[in-house]
């Protein structure tokens, strides 16, 4: 069986179009049509249904593309375990990162990573989450760095890194501002019932953080105005530290000499930095290594 004609066919059904498809594999549309005809005569049926602008995959093409996933993982897990063996130090990662924190993160930790395995190339993607796992999930991720809580994990494995405390930050003009703590200090505790009164600045929906602000606010019957909605947590810490308006973000974000009182939620809300891969998939050396280095940096980052 030819593996490349397995990748064009993967390709194809990516992009839900043969010309898109023949740019990203950098072969000419005439070819790659060439390909495929070929292959549908050898099954003695069609993979796709053709249109102008969107193709999609038959019921056999829907059998043959997952079927074809599943071979190019094995012998993805095939040559890592032989590379692992002979000590050969090279090969292919994608990475997955939450927007935002995760390339801070990759950005901090790839020049290690790089001295000891200058030879595996890495391809970076950036995706929230639940997204990441669905990819996990096809096999299109090979490790993926995500913040989550426990009933948020799917089936496929997870390595611990850390924990990381979720707090409250509200401005120094707030009338509870006096009540909180300094930046390294221990946080006094605080019912996000005192502030239902108060504007906040909140993650995205669909988010985890959203997703803990939003059990945060049930379990107290609250429900304080939303000002801004964002996809940054650096954001969420200005909004505060600008005297605008308090928001609920990882204590990682947090900032010594701001203009912001800290406390600790009464709930004491966590989320769990972890590294996640397909359930039965093989874990290169290489990929056991850029974990050890991530952990390495969230450990020194929640300390």
């Amino acid at each position: 069986m030819d593996l490349k004609q397995l990748e064009y066919m993967i390709k194809i059904a990516e992009e839900n179009n043969i010309t898109k498809a023949s740019e990203k594999l950098f072969i000419t549309q005439s070819a790659l049509n060439q390909q495929l005809l070929k292959l549908e005569k050898e099954l003695g049926t069609q993979l796709f249904v053709r249109s102008r602008n969107n193709w999609h995959l038959t019921q056999a093409g829907k059998i043959y593309v997952e079927s074809a996933k599943n071979m190019l993982r094995i012998k993805k897990d095939t040559y890592n375990q032989i590379h692992d063996i002979i000590e050969i130090k090279e090969g292919h990662l994608v990475i997955g990162l939450t927007p935002e924190r995760g390339i801070e993160m990759f950005a901090a930790i790839y020049p290690i990573f790089y001295k000891k395995y200058p030879k595996v190339k890495i391809d970076l993607v950036e995706l929230p989450v639940k997204k990441q796992q669905v990819e996990i999930l096809q096999g299109n991720i090979d490790i993926g760095f995500l913040t989550l809580q426990e009933f948020q994990k799917t089936n496929d494995k997870y390595i611990h890194l850390c924990n990381e405390n979720i707090i409250l930050g509200v401005p120094y003009t707030h009338p509870l501002a006096h009540l909180g703590g300094r930046f390294g200090d221990p946080l006094p505790e605080i019912s996000l019932k005192l502030l239902e009164n108060d504007s906040f600045a909140v993650m995205q929906k669909g988010s985890t953080l959203r997703d803990i602000f939003n059990h945060l606010i049930i379990e107290e019957n609250v429900s304080p105005h939303i000002l801004l909605e964002t996809r940054s947590c650096h954001t969420l810490f200005e909004m505060v530290a600008q005297g605008i308006c308090c928001a609920v973000f990882p204590i990682t974000y947090a900032k010594p000499d701001s203009a912001v009182s800290y406390f600790s939620i009464n709930q004491h809300p966590v989320w769990e930095v972890a590294a996640s891969y397909k359930k039965d998939s093989y874990l290169s050396h290489a990929a056991k290594y850029l974990i050890s280095v991530a952990t390495d940096y969230w450990l020194e980052k929640v300390r």
